[in-house]
């Protein structure tokens, strides 16, 4: 007698529910970052099929998230529900899936939802934390890429301070590792952090706990560089430098954080620190997906020419941070930065209408408006076009209008100017809550 087998099971293709098939091109991005906005913003007009697959269903001005982090900004103030863009666009769909593979040969992408086919496909997937390998940092270390690493980030900070309370005066080696915080890497990230904790140190948490001695609180920053900053100029790093000193920050210079067991962040020079709170902020790397063709993927980023036509392959397309797109002036690549993810979309954008229309396609060219970063109120330096440079209050004003203007949405650029203003004024960050889950209700 035969033994009988269960019939495989055939998964819905729940993905392409009430997506209909029109006839038109359609157009899938993967992505909801800056550079995914952009395209949908350049192809809404023309007669293409759209669809955006993301994890997650906003977008999130990741330049601000520092703020979230150190409870000058609401979530909300920098989140834009990505649906938004359904209210004007007709043939614009979005899935909240996670892409896991992608078929070439086939032209479609696999989702936990199933699988969606496409004419075009643009990988616009942004980066990830790059631990360089290291599995103890990247289990033990906060980051901060996503609103929810900026949620627990904010909760773990000001909850140290209610541990910290719980201590007394004999206890001194105890409360060490709730005051001291380790940021790792220097960059605009780590500078801006530091200076934003910084402020919290000086201005509001002396008063929110007048019972602790705040002197004692220690914020080391760490960098594996002779200098902070080092993508902009030896003068903006030298000065913002300077903004550090005025919050105490400990910049410790050619040093690497090699072990972090959650407790005790070990350096290379043989030296340690006791801390419950690093950052990482050292790096980031491509969000690559399975799937491409050999070839395709280097260091961690996808290979591009200069239409950002993916190496050895048809019809896929990558910008932004994920894309590796290199030219005489950038051997390795552009910069992981929003002005290249928009510049990249906003032609790709502009070229995929030559293609339907079978014009030539025009190549990329990067135009570097200037980099910025603040360290704190009243600070911040700015390597402008035509090697100019300036920092101080004009800087930090600056930063300030361009960072608003690049806030989607009229109420949220509202509302974070208003936040702005306040903390200006009265030093009071009013969104200075623990989130999290109480075990005993679960």
């Amino acid at each position: 007698m035969e033994e009988l087998t269960e019939a495989p099971v055939q998964r819905r293709n729940k993905i392409t529910e009430r997506i209909p098939w029109t006839g038109m091109t359609r157009v899938v991005i993967i992505g909801g970052g800056f550079a995914g906005i952009e395209l949908v913003r350049k192809l809404s007009k023309q007669k293409v099929q759209i669809v955006m697959v993301d994890k997650h269903n906003h977008h999130t001005f990741i330049p601000l998230l520092y703020q979230v982090a150190t409870a000058g900004l609401s979530p909300g103030d920098i989140s834009s529900p990505l649906r938004e863009f359904l209210q004007d666009h007709k043939n614009f769909h979005f899935r909240m899936a996670k892409v896991t593979q992608i078929h070439a040969d086939e032209k479609k992408i696999e989702t936990n939802l199933g699988f969606l086919k496409y004419d075009i496909l643009v990988i616009a997937s942004g980066a990830t934390t790059n631990f360089f390998g290291n599995k103890q940092l990247e289990k033990n270390a906060f980051k901060l890429r996503e609103m929810s690493d900026a949620i627990e980030l904010r909760t773990k900070l000001i909850a140290n301070f209610e541990e910290a309370l719980q201590l007394d005066e004999a206890e001194d080696e105890a409360l060490e590792k709730f005051m001291n915080i380790v940021i790792v890497g220097a960059g605009p990230t780590g500078v801006e952090l530091a200076g934003a904790i910084g402020e919290l140190q000086k201005h509001v948490l002396p008063k929110d706990y007048p019972e602790i001695d705040f002197t004692k609180m220690k914020i080391h920053l760490i960098e594996g560089a002779d200098r902070v900053l080092p993508p902009m100029s030896d003068k903006s790093g030298q000065k913002a430098a300077k903004y550090l000193t005025h919050f105490g920050v400990n910049v410790q210079y050619g040093k690497l954080v090699e072990k972090y067991d959650g407790e005790t962040a070990y350096l290379n020079d043989g030296t340690s620190i006791k801390t419950n709170c690093l950052i990482w902020a050292a790096g980031v790397k491509g969000n690559t997906i399975p799937g491409l063709r050999e070839g395709a993927v280097e260091r961690g980023r996808i290979l591009v020419d200069k239409f950002n036509l993916v190496k050895g392959h048809e019809f896929i397309y990558a910008v932004g941070d994920v894309a590796m797109q290199v030219d005489e002036e950038y051997p390795k690549g552009l910069p992981q930065l929003a002005p290249v993810a928009i510049q990249q979309a906003d032609l790709l954008g502009e070229n995929l209408k030559r293609l339907f229309s079978k014009e030539p396609m025009k190549p990329f060219k990067y135009v570097d408006k200037g980099t910025m970063a603040t360290v704190g109120r009243n600070r911040a330096v700015v390597d402008a076009p035509l090697n100019i440079t300036f920092g101080g209050f004009f800087g930090w004003f600056v930063w300030m209008f361009v960072h608003l203007f690049s806030i989607i949405g009229l109420r949220r650029k509202f509302l974070v100017f208003l936040n702005w203003v306040w903390n200006y004024f009265t030093y009071n960050r009013g969104n200075r809550l623990i989130i999290n889950k109480d075990l005993e209700d679960v």
